[in-house]
């Protein structure tokens, strides 16, 4: 049976009812904890956010949304939904994870349907690991709900295909940096040699000169292809090409700044004929 024009799609949030009222108090008056969604949001295109996510933001009384989330995002939000930001990107740090952990056992042992809306996929890099199981160890119930991840979507909108028939048959996705302030030097460089496909680096261009140098000190060519994405899926996304041997320097002129995604591999060069997405903040050279 069709659905009828016009009728909305219903997304189902494991049997729990639209409308983000708290849950009844057991006998004793405590409210039984509420349910915590653990949403990815895309990769900053609000156009990629899923059915599913869009549910949980209408049904929860509580939203903790970070930096990188798109504010129109939030317009799925239910009437009187409490919103917080959290804010965390790369060397900015809003809120310590410890105080998010908390919001969440706070809000949710108050018997509210709670949302966290993080950028991209929540358990890649997004430390919705950290968040679960600190929802785990406190016995509150949790869903996570996956996003699409930058890591694929962002060099899609820069013409460049993570994996290509006889190009690339794999790839790695990388921490760009391991804590603020901190070096690479957890990074297993000798497993990202020249036989292991395509490499993407979450958040890595403040540490581009020694992820550039790392991979060629371990059999990457110089003149293997490299690509910088800044801002990937939105308006202001600029994407600047080049090698291992010259990226640094072309990203510095560029002026590029976080949030950047770094892809390395021979994928790169098919940009040149699947760039599709237009890139006006992009240098001339390089669109």
């Amino acid at each position: 049976m069709s659905r009828p024009a016009g009728q909305p799609i219903v997304v189902s949030l494991a049997g729990r009812p639209a409308g983000g009222t708290a849950e009844r108090p057991e006998a004793g008056g405590r409210p039984r904890p509420g349910r915590v969604f653990l949403v990815g949001a895309g990769p900053g295109d609000p156009g990629l956010l899923t059915l599913k996510g869009k549910s949980c933001l209408e049904a929860s009384d509580v939203v903790i949304y970070d930096a990188l989330v798109d504010k129109r995002l939030l317009e799925h939000a239910r009437p009187g939904a409490m919103l917080i930001y959290a804010g965390k990107r790369d060397g900015h740090h809003g809120r310590p994870q410890e105080e998010i952990n908390g919001l969440l056992l706070q809000h949710a042992r108050a018997g509210l349907t709670v949302t966290r809306l993080k950028g991209g996929d929540p358990f890649v890099f997004g430390r919705g690991g950290e968040e679960a199981l600190a929802l785990a160890e406190a016995a509150i119930p949790f869903e996570v709900v996956p996003g699409i991840s930058a890591g694929i979507a962002v060099p899609a909108y820069a013409g460049i295909p993570v994996t290509h028939r006889h190009v690339a048959a794999a790839v790695t996705f990388v921490t760009g940096h391991e804590r603020t302030g901190a070096d690479l030097s957890a990074v297993r460089w000798d497993t990202l040699g020249p036989d292991h496909g395509t490499l993407v680096f979450f958040m890595g261009l403040r540490n581009l000169p020694e992820i550039a140098g790392k991979l060629m000190d371990h059999g990457r060519p110089p003149a293997t292809p490299a690509a910088v994405i800044e801002w990937g899926t939105t308006e202001r996304q600029a994407t600047v090409t080049g090698t291992l041997a010259d990226i640094v320097e072309r990203a510095q002129q560029a002026g590029l700044e976080p949030p950047a995604l770094v892809v390395v591999g021979q994928v790169v060069a098919l940009r040149e004929r699947l760039g599709w997405f237009p890139e006006p903040w992009a240098p001339a050279a390089q669109q």
